[in-house]
């Protein structure tokens, strides 16, 4: 699309960009044309300043053959004073938005001590409890500030919060480096290019959670109940595995411990590398009411207690059949189900035993946010429902942590005006990675 741009001695330029285009590399591009640099740009469209700089054009609202005012700001004290000493002036203050600092990211502040970090990682932790939707998008876009969040150990959350922002901090430097320096460098074309990527991997996977959201799921292993020597026994079905194998403490606590041949001793190689301490040339394992004979490789550190390889599977001809979920042995004609996830050995889970337990603590605590969320939601609905004006108090106290009156607006909409989760929903968002 093309667009005018002019400048304050009435030059008019007329550039045809992308509609994606971000606003920091159309800052860029101006100062190709103009020389004017691009920190000190201020791009002005139907009286609204520009000052979101990774925000398409298209999502700022600018149009094909739309006007755009470029100005030289020079500081933001200037910008300020200028903006107020016009009356007839309607465009909102030129401030800048870059120097302000967001509670938590304290590092590089002089005179900010362990306390303060402290205070204000705390004050975001309770921000992100208390909105059970934030929460969950911080698990899913920043899944190690979620882990360290659910930890409940302040001093951890405080530490990777002050990593993460520090390295955004470093990445926003080096990016305005770049642009500075000369914006068609070829480091600084790299570092576009990278952000293209980035864009395109970000868009691959919204596009695979919106239709193809059982990729996001999980996967049960296969499993199946028999007997071995008349002990029961959990077996994983692995057709990748060439050999069938046993653990040592499976096979100690199943008494054929008796009949390793440690000639047979040796490394298993696959994912990993395991000590084989032998093997039992013949075993018969109870399969439903078929007694299989097999052989097995004993390992001597194995978390399963039995895997049945391809060994067996091909001499037993037996079929793994999905559809109905079961195991049919092609010799006998008999089917055994797989077992479902609440059945599985701890070695089978996603998470161990431990884990487990904390993701429990987890779900209740998030839980208990939501039902939290839902009753504040129920006492605040008449009045948020019937009036869609904010409190001015609640839009500056948004505003002086660092984010423009655009998104403190749009996300009190989204909430009904609760300034909490607002608040809650803008961190949410810087702190994607």
């Amino acid at each position: 699309m093309k667009i005018t741009v002019t400048t304050h001695d009435d030059n008019l330029i007329v550039l045809d960009v992308s509609e994606d285009l971000e606003l920091i590399n159309f800052k860029a591009l101006c100062e190709v044309e103009t020389g004017i640099p691009s920190q000190e740009t201020g791009l002005t469209h139907n009286g609204q300043l520009l000052v979101d700089d990774f925000k398409t054009m298209k999502n700022l609202g600018v149009r094909e053959g739309d006007v755009i005012i470029i100005q030289r700001v020079t500081s933001s004290a200037t910008a300020m004073d200028h903006s107020f000493s016009s009356p007839s002036n309607n465009m909102l203050p030129q401030f800048d938005f870059s120097r302000i600092q967001v509670p938590g990211s304290s590092i590089g502040i002089p005179g900010t001590t362990r306390q303060h970090q402290m205070q204000d990682a705390e004050y975001v932790r309770n921000l992100f409890l208390s909105s059970p939707e934030q929460l969950a998008l911080l698990k899913q876009n920043n899944p190690r500030l979620a882990d360290a969040l659910s930890s409940n150990k302040i001093e951890e959350f405080s530490k990777v919060m002050a990593e993460q922002m520090e390295e955004r901090k470093k990445r926003e430097d080096q990016r305005i480096r770049m642009m500075k320096a000369h914006p068609f460098d070829s480091e600084a074309q790299k570092l576009i290019a990278e952000e293209i990527r980035q864009k395109n991997i970000e868009a691959n996977m919204e596009a695979a959670m919106e239709y193809n959201p059982e990729m996001f799921g999980t996967v049960v292993m296969l499993y199946i109940n028999c007997k071995v020597d008349g002990y029961p026994v959990k077996a994983f079905i692995d057709s990748g595995a060439q050999t069938t194998i046993m653990s040592a403490a499976c096979a100690e606590r199943c008494n054929i411990m008796r009949l390793v041949d440690s000639r047979w001793a040796g490394i298993a190689k696959g994912v990993g590398v395991q000590k084989i301490i032998g093997r039992i040339h013949m075993v018969q394992v109870a399969i439903e009411n078929d007694f299989l004979t097999t052989s097995f490789s004993v390992l001597e550190d194995q978390p399963m207690d039995m895997l049945l390889g391809l060994d067996m599977l091909k001499r037993h001809q037996c079929c793994i059949d999905l559809e109905h979920n079961v195991l049919k042995i092609g010799t006998t004609g008999t089917e055994t189900p797989f077992l479902p996830e609440n059945e599985l050995p701890d070695c089978g889970r996603l998470t161990t035993s431990s884990d487990h337990d904390g993701s429990k603590n987890e779900e209740k605590e998030l839980k208990k946010a939501i039902d939290e969320s839902k009753r504040m939601n129920q006492s605040s609905g008449s009045s948020s429902n019937s009036s869609q004006s904010f409190k001015e108090t609640d839009i500056t106290e948004l505003i002086n942590l660092g984010f423009s009156r655009e998104q403190v607006i749009q996300e009190l909409k989204r909430f009904n005006g609760n300034k909490n989760e607002a608040m809650a929903s803008l961190f949410a968002k810087i702190l994607k990675f």
